[in-house]
């Protein structure tokens, strides 16, 4: 298959480097790839809920390093995070015992319930791809920063070298500019005032915006009111998870029944066809562990229902 393009943005994150060095093609020959990428995994670990209130917290570590814990989907604490040198394919990063161990012993030196290995119910790991400008810093001081560059022998070629998800709008704001002054259409910034896909809920609230969280609560109170047939955790989750695209897929339904087969508890098949239409969702991982956290609250039988529904339809 053959594509296309007028120019190309290389954000492979912890896959740039290599994606120009064994991918890409130069216009006359010349190294695509002048710098150097070092890759830092991040580890986190969920456990059941070790507070209630709805502060986080961080802690200094005797090794100089920060660890945090944070509420998270209603019943659970995400603890993390470690930064450990990765020197073999991003692809394969996972939770080593070892993190998981140093994570728990961490953030027990501070809560009255030690937190053991046993208490995780689900772990997952994240490659920062960062700039290596410095020989021998330990990988958490290693620079957050990213950088733009830019090729314009040849198709233009925009490569976008470390990053990370706090800074995706600036990032994103930026590369739009260089691609558009490379291709010769610049056009003005203008996503530092853009509302997030769903989160406009000024229409849904009818008064004069307050704080977030108040907004936020007239809205859920709005989407139940509209929809009284669903039930209020349904609609609380639904409302957190799309803001107002909820509404595109809840269409005119007037019962759960219109929602389809409920294909896990609260999860029907009328939002599994909006997350694979939507939202790209090729499998039940997709659905279940990146387009939401809905696993962490499913068995494993009900787990599987959702990966049945999805391999009736893609064969995933």
């Amino acid at each position: 298959m053959e594509w296309q393009a007028r120019a190309l943005v290389n954000a492979a994150g912890p896959w740039a480097a290599s994606f120009l060095r064994d991918t890409v093609v130069s216009a006359h020959g010349e190294a695509l790839a002048t710098r150097q990428l070092r890759l830092v995994k991040g580890s986190h670990i969920v456990v059941p809920r070790l507070f209630d209130h709805a502060h986080a917290y961080l802690f200094q570590n005797p090794d100089r390093r920060i660890v945090f814990a944070i509420p998270y989907e209603r019943d659970f604490t995400l603890i993390g995070t470690t930064d450990v040198e990765l020197h073999g394919d991003p692809g394969d990063a996972v939770a080593s015992e070892a993190e998981i161990a140093y994570l728990c012993e961490q953030v027990s030196r501070y809560f009255a319930r030690p937190v053991v290995p046993g208490d995780v119910r689900w772990s997952y790991a994240g490659v920062r791809p960062l700039l290596d400008e410095a020989d021998g810093d330990e990988a958490s001081a290693v620079t957050r920063d990213y950088l733009l560059e830019t090729h314009a022998d040849g198709a233009p070629l925009l490569t976008v070298w470390g990053g990370k998800i706090t800074t995706f709008r600036k990032l994103a704001e930026e590369a739009a500019g260089a691609i558009g002054r490379l291709l010769g259409d610049e056009r003005a910034a203008w996503t530092a005032s853009a509302v997030l896909p769903g989160g406009d809920l000024s229409a849904w609230t009818g008064m004069p915006p307050g704080t977030p969280a108040e907004d936020f609560e007239r809205f859920v109170k709005a989407l139940g009111h509209r929809h009284a047939w669903l039930p209020t955790p349904l609609a609380l989750r639904l409302a957190r998870a799309y803001g107002t695209r909820a509404t595109d897929w809840l269409g005119e339904a007037r019962c759960l029944d219109d929602l389809g087969l409920e294909i896990a508890p609260g999860l029907h098949e009328a939002e599994l066809a909006h997350l694979q239409r939507d939202e790209w969702a090729v499998t039940a991982d997709d659905a279940l562990w990146r387009r939401s956290k809905l696993g962490l609250h499913l068995d494993a039988r009900q787990r599987a229902g959702v990966s049945d529904w999805f391999a009736a339809r893609t064969g995933a």
